[in-house]
């Protein structure tokens, strides 16, 4: 997250996300309309939500018809369809839960518009919209719309300058997943995050599209916490904070052609708030695109770490900065608020990072920012073809570095600071 940001409540949200799942099929549960309308074919169901009692008319909540085609859809066996066809919808928040014991696997068509309910009273603390978890073998898709009708939630934000806020939810939560495939879908407006992977293994988005105003609070297209093998793609973010932010404990995750801005750029962290985080590796960050954005890439762990950690093995190649504020930032004083009062140096290890052929201009005067832990000095930091100008045209960017030990290769514009 960005400036006035929340990333030092992401361990608390992620708690509170974990304990969601209470076994089986949670939600309101409720006995469908009428007989259960679906049917099938050779080892496969499909269910429709409208033969649940869905009114898909804007003004009808269906929640109850979208919570009895799913309990029915988990009861099922083989492979399950759940179709969502055109047509507005109010609904949540709500909780698809498994395991389905009998489901080889599960698809979830989405074509209509799905506008999240506005009355916060129904949300519950550090609670989403849709919830998925303990599923394994779920694909969402359809081309439809998840609107999280965040406007009239913003201003009740005030994690900015409260760290005990009571937190908006998030539109698409998805607890301890295996084998998840998100594709073909927006999400507009959330109260807070668009999408949160928590605990998440064998993971992959592509053809994604997320948007929220510039000004909206905490709006972070992606976060990922505690997962592996997490691949997304093709996608493009504008949000009013990180369009993908990757969290402690991640392990192997790629993000490739997405294209962000406005927003806060793609960060790692902040990472070395709380004690007993675990440690970032095998991230890459490949074929993007910033324009506009606060920051490019960024790098960030608290000062004065209560606990060690690392963030190690991460490259971010064949990037493009458009007008970008901090193109290229590694910053171990991360501090959120106007002042902090610990000087104590990060315990944050960050080591064998590589930034290749990153390109492009900045708004800033520095355009490169290394500045790395007094106590545990950045390692193995390498910069191969960096050419960042400066956007107004009227002199050359420059580098800016501390406790790191780098090598350069190749183009290096801004000339590399020593």
């Amino acid at each position: 997250m960005g400036n006035m940001s929340l990333e030092f409540l992401d361990v608390r949200l992620i708690f509170v996300l974990s304990m969601f799942w209470v076994g089986g099929v949670f939600g309101k549960g409720v006995k469908p309309e009428g007989r259960s309308l679906h049917h099938r074919a050779k080892n496969s169901a499909v269910f429709d939500v409208m033969s649940f009692g869905a009114r898909a008319d804007g003004r009808t909540d269906d929640s109850n018809a979208f919570m009895a085609a799913w309990k029915e859809a988990c009861q099922s066996t083989g492979r399950v369809h759940i179709t969502i066809p055109k047509g507005t919808y109010i609904i949540g928040p709500l909780k698809f839960s498994g395991p389905c014991l009998n489901v080889s696997s599960l698809t979830l068509q989405v074509k209509g518009y799905l506008k999240a309910t506005t009355d916060l009273r129904k949300y519950g603390f550090g609670g989403g919209w849709l919830e998925f978890a303990w599923l394994e073998g779920l694909t969402l898709t359809g081309g439809g719309t998840f609107d999280g009708q965040g406007a009239r939630a913003w201003p009740h934000n005030k994690c900015p300058t409260d760290s005990n806020c009571k937190l908006l939810p998030t539109s698409l939560k998805f607890v301890a997943m295996n084998k998840t495939v998100i594709r073909g879908l927006t999400s507009v407006n959330s109260k807070f995050f668009h999408i949160a992977l928590v605990e998440c293994h064998n993971f992959k988005g592509s053809r994604l599209k997320i948007s929220a105003p510039e000004t909206s609070p905490n709006t972070d297209g992606i976060h990922i916490e505690r997962s592996s093998s997490v691949y997304f793609s093709l996608s493009h973010i504008a949000t009013g904070d990180d369009c993908i932010s990757v969290g402690q404990g991640n392990s192997q995750i790629t993000i490739t052609s997405i294209t962000c801005g406005p927003g806060h750029g793609i960060s790692v962290g902040s990472l070395g708030k709380y004690p007993d985080e675990r440690d970032v590796s095998g991230l890459v960050v490949k074929d993007c695109t910033m324009t506009g954005t606060t920051n490019g890439i960024r790098i960030k762990t608290w000062a004065n770490s209560p606990g060690n950690s690392a963030a190690t093995n991460m490259t971010f190649e064949n990037i493009v900065m458009n007008n970008v504020t901090n193109p290229i930032i590694i910053d171990q004083l991360y501090c959120p608020f106007t002042s902090c009062t610990s000087k104590a140096p990060s315990r944050v290890k960050l080591s064998d990072i590589y930034f290749k052929n990153i390109r492009g201009t900045s708004l800033s005067e520095v355009a490169v920012a290394l500045e790395c832990s007094k106590g545990i000095p950045c390692q193995n930091i390498y910069l191969e073809d960096v050419h960042l100008d400066l956007s107004s045209g009227e002199k050359q960017a420059t580098s800016s570095c501390s406790n790191v030990k780098a090598k350069f290769s190749g183009t290096q514009i801004p000339p590399p600071c020593t």
